[in-house]
């Protein structure tokens, strides 16, 4: 058995838009630890960049489309672009995964309600064995609910395809471990 952590769409653009992604500086401070520990752990991590597409605010090769500067990914970490909420539609993660004997994933990042809702489901759906990481993903007002509720809603309906536990209760383990997250 073998882990990853999967970083969804923290993109620049996401923290410099007139309304920031909700409680953004403390999303990039857990996602700073999250990594550090995985890191240490000798746990790949994966960032999933999203291009919206050109004239858009996350359009390839723009500032804002860039990982969040607070994330500074290294050399062996992987980056995989897409273009839809699903970071495994038509992207190469399904096989830099697959390559790596990966078969759990703790998935974090933006947007609650979409690509983060949208990847954790398709990623249960190829059988991965899938944390979400409760306090580690975030979003925006919208009509109805406050940021926070649709981040509650979302972490609750995630229940059915993933573990959700909180940044503190993530325990990274190497390449084929016995152990479970």
């Amino acid at each position: 058995m073998s882990q990853a952590l999967l970083v969804v769409d923290v993109q620049h653009g996401m923290f410099t838009i007139d309304v920031p992604v909700y409680r953004g500086e403390e999303l990039i401070v857990r996602l700073q630890d999250l990594i550090a520990r995985a890191r240490t752990a000798g746990t790949p991590v994966v960032f999933v960049r999203h291009d919206a597409g050109p004239g858009k605010l996350l359009a390839k090769g723009t500032p804002e489309w860039e990982i969040h500067p607070g994330l500074a990914p290294q050399a062996d970490d992987l980056i995989v672009d897409k273009n839809r909420p699903d970071s495994f539609w038509n992207t190469t993660l399904q096989e830099d995964l697959q390559a790596r004997g990966i078969t759990d994933l703790v998935i974090c990042g933006i947007q609650s309600d979409v690509c983060v809702d949208t990847t954790t489901r398709r990623a249960a759906s190829l059988g991965y064995r899938v944390t979400l990481v409760a306090d580690a993903h975030s979003t925006w007002n919208n009509a109805v609910l406050t940021a926070q509720q649709v981040i509650d809603h979302h972490t609750q309906l995630l229940t059915r395809f993933a573990d959700v536990k909180s940044a503190k209760e993530i325990h990274f383990f190497g390449k084929d471990s016995t152990e479970n997250n």
